[in-house]
């Protein structure tokens, strides 16, 4: 009874019963390996849960996707690159729990939609010309691993970030898909403290809605997962590319 009291307490229509559903199916899809769809999730809940709410009705869904993704990928996963980035994801976390409601939202999703983009538009030429040079300078790694701690902390935003980068490390799929998904598995974990006790956003009520949420969740990963084996590595690379140049589009004009 108290349960069925939580959820009615949101006041949610049969529209946006729709559009939540949608987006957590999109988010297994999205750990799965179909990566640059994370954006669509973002503006979807924020829409009907409002920007900070909605990070706090993602998160415990986002670690649920991840504890999937890392059983599923977890041979693939290249604990060298993860070692390099945690500890500046984590600076960029903290620095995101600080600035919190400081920081002005709209300059800061165009900001960051501009980077993207800028970032996608690299990668585009990059690709081009075949080159199969890796990056190797600590900046590239640094400066990637702070941007994405910080906008995963304040909007679930790090996915473009974190793929331009595996793209330039010029990863196989797996390789990919294994190591991103430990490295948000842990970041996520390390953020949910946060949102439970300095920002609020993820309480009872909040969890109690995740619970409905998860079957979604769910059933968009395995699909996603075998969606994922039919594509081919080259294939899978402009795909990313060209969702995650939407999605920074979609983020500029929201």
């Amino acid at each position: 009874m108290i349960y069925l009291e939580i959820l009615q307490s949101y006041n949610l229509t049969v529209m946006q019963w729709v559009a939540i559903g949608f987006a957590v199916f999109l988010l297994g899809l999205s750990k799965s390996g179909i990566k640059g769809i994370g954006i669509i999730i973002v503006v979807i809940l924020a829409f009907v849960f409002g920007e900070k709410a909605s990070t706090g009705v993602l998160l415990p869904m986002l670690i649920c996707a991840d504890l999937f993704a890392v059983v599923y990928y977890n041979r693939h996963a290249q604990w060298d690159i993860i070692k390099k980035l945690i500890p500046w994801m984590i600076a960029g976390v903290l620095v995101g729990v600080w600035v919190g409601n400081d920081i002005s939202e709209l300059v800061f999703k165009r900001l960051m939609a501009i980077i993207i983009i800028v970032s996608v538009g690299i990668m585009f030429y990059t690709e081009n010309r075949k080159s199969n040079v890796i990056p190797k300078n600590k900046a590239f790694g640094a400066v990637t691993g702070f941007l994405a701690g910080f906008t995963t902390m304040i909007g679930n935003l790090a996915g473009p970030i974190s793929n331009v980068y595996f793209l330039a490390m010029r990863f196989p799929k797996n390789e990919f898909i294994g190591t991103a998904a430990w490295l948000f598995f842990i970041i996520n974990v390390f953020k949910l403290p946060f949102h439970i006790f300095v920002w609020k956003t993820v309480t009872v009520e909040t969890l109690v809605l995740n619970s409905v949420l998860i079957p979604a969740v769910i059933i968009g990963f395995f699909l996603g997962a075998y969606i994922v084996r039919l594509i081919s590595n080259v294939n899978y690379r402009r795909f990313i590319l060209i969702v995650t140049a939407l999605g920074g589009l979609i983020m500029l004009i929201k």
